[in-house]
């Protein structure tokens, strides 16, 4: 180590006449911008190095902008800020800055407009996702109906929507479209209940659409936060009185379109209700079994449901209704006068069964919960005001209004939940 009486040494920075090891493209966080001659005070002693260094990496031509020249303090010498001279083979092993002013105000900075041009394809994005979720589910309803309408064995045509949202899911991993699950036989044991409770919850729906107005059969079923509360807290969870007293709208305008509903039919009614028994149970139950397989994401477990489903629900289709299925379809080629028509209804209501439930599923993994349940809602909304225009099916006064109450309700319900929620969470980080 040569030690030298020196408080400045004179260097230029050329980078194509000395070689000098580059510098550090960063000092205190702060980047370096030379593009003039940089004044600069060294330490009191240097290191000669034993063979040459490389040239002067030619990020130094950038350091400082014109708008602010630094001048850097290194053991409290100041430099005159003009062109300096260096020995051609040695250089300080370390400087130790004491004060850098650069010229930061020069960097690029993100501004607002920037953040809010990012946001608009966020913006688009989910758009489209709410307007597919609704559009396939308004699609897949009236062509469920019309189907119905003229071939009302729902055992049969819930069997193959099955059907199809599972060759749908073949198709998805086939092509790598959908990541291939794991399947073990833990998971298809623990696939059984959920499944089960999804094909009652879905075969009862579709025998109450087969006795009663589409709008009747959804206002019904917006009375699925009841029986969510009612079997969770038999199960030991407990709610506060917010969500108890938000389900109260729901059973009154339940019972009040219930009792002013045309098209009332009392199988069409306990259809609905045992769909969303079968479907709250689905959801309790797959919380307690399911929980163990995090890694399979949500698109696949509906899949893999819809599967093990269609096992469970076409042996007991054939039983209940097989014998009627022949004679069935004469009348329904009969009424509708093609053969291809009806079974464009029929593949038509399976694709769009399978693909509102995938698109929920997308909404639900880009958005949080409460914009999610607030979509839900708006979404049985137009899914009633579509088919009461396309059907035409009359409506009174008092059964619009217990149906915008019970709607209401399950708004209601859906935003005590989730303020429920988040004290939960909030205590328990506090803890």
């Amino acid at each position: 180590m040569l030690s030298l009486n020196l408080h400045t040494f004179p260097i230029s920075l050329h980078s194509n006449s000395s070689n000098f090891r580059s510098y550090s493209k960063s000092i205190n966080g702060l980047p370096l911008n030379l593009n003039q001659n940089l004044p600069i005070t060294f330490l009191k002693s240097y290191r000669r190095f034993p063979t040459p260094s490389p040239p002067l990496d030619p990020f130094l031509k950038s350091l400082f902008s014109n708008r602010a020249r630094s001048q850097i303090l290194i053991s409290g010498s100041r430099v005159p800020n003009n062109s300096i001279h260096s020995h051609p083979s040695a250089f300080p092993n370390k400087l130790r800055f004491q004060t850098l002013r650069a010229a930061a105000d020069s960097a690029p900075q993100h501004t607002g407009p920037d953040k809010d041009a990012g946001s608009k394809p966020k913006t688009i994005q989910l758009a489209v996702i709410f307007g597919l979720w609704y559009f396939q589910n308004v699609i897949f309803n009236i062509y469920n109906k019309k189907v119905l309408n003229i071939f009302p064995y729902p055992w049969l045509l819930g069997s193959f929507q099955l059907l199809i949202g599972s060759i749908w899911m073949f198709f998805l991993w086939s092509f790598n479209l959908q990541p291939y699950p794991k399947i073990s036989k833990d998971l298809i044991l623990a696939l059984l209940g959920p499944a089960l409770f999804h094909s009652i919850g879905h075969i009862s729906a579709g025998v109450s659409l087969s006795k009663v107005a589409v709008s009747f059969t959804h206002v019904i079923k917006s009375s699925e936060p009841v029986f969510s509360v009612a079997f969770s807290s038999f199960l030991g969870y407990s709610y506060p009185i917010t969500v108890w007293l938000s389900i109260l709208p729901i059973v009154l305008g339940c019972s009040l379109a219930a009792v002013t509903e045309v098209s009332f039919n009392p199988q069409g009614l306990w259809g609905a209700l045992i769909s969303n028994l079968g479907f709250v149970l689905r959801n309790i139950y797959s919380k307690k079994s399911l929980q163990n397989f995090k890694e399979v994401n949500g698109l696949n477990l509906y899949g893999l449901i819809s599967i093990v489903s269609l096992f469970y629900l076409f042996p007991v289709a054939i039983f209940v209704e097989g014998y009627q299925w022949v004679e069935g379809y004469r009348q329904a080629i009969a009424v509708v006068g093609k053969p291809s028509t009806f079974y464009l209804w029929v593949i038509l209501s399976g694709i769009f069964y399978h693909l509102y439930n995938q698109s929920s599923y997308q909404a639900l993994d880009e958005i949080s919960p409460l914009t999610f349940s607030v979509g839900n809602t708006m979404k049985r909304v137009v899914v009633i005001v579509a088919t009461i225009l396309v059907f035409r099916n009359p409506v009174q006064p008092l059964n619009a209004l217990g149906s915008a109450i019970a709607i209401f309700g399950t708004f209601l319900y859906s935003q005590a939940t989730i303020a429920r929620k988040g004290k939960k969470d909030g205590s328990g980080k506090k803890n």
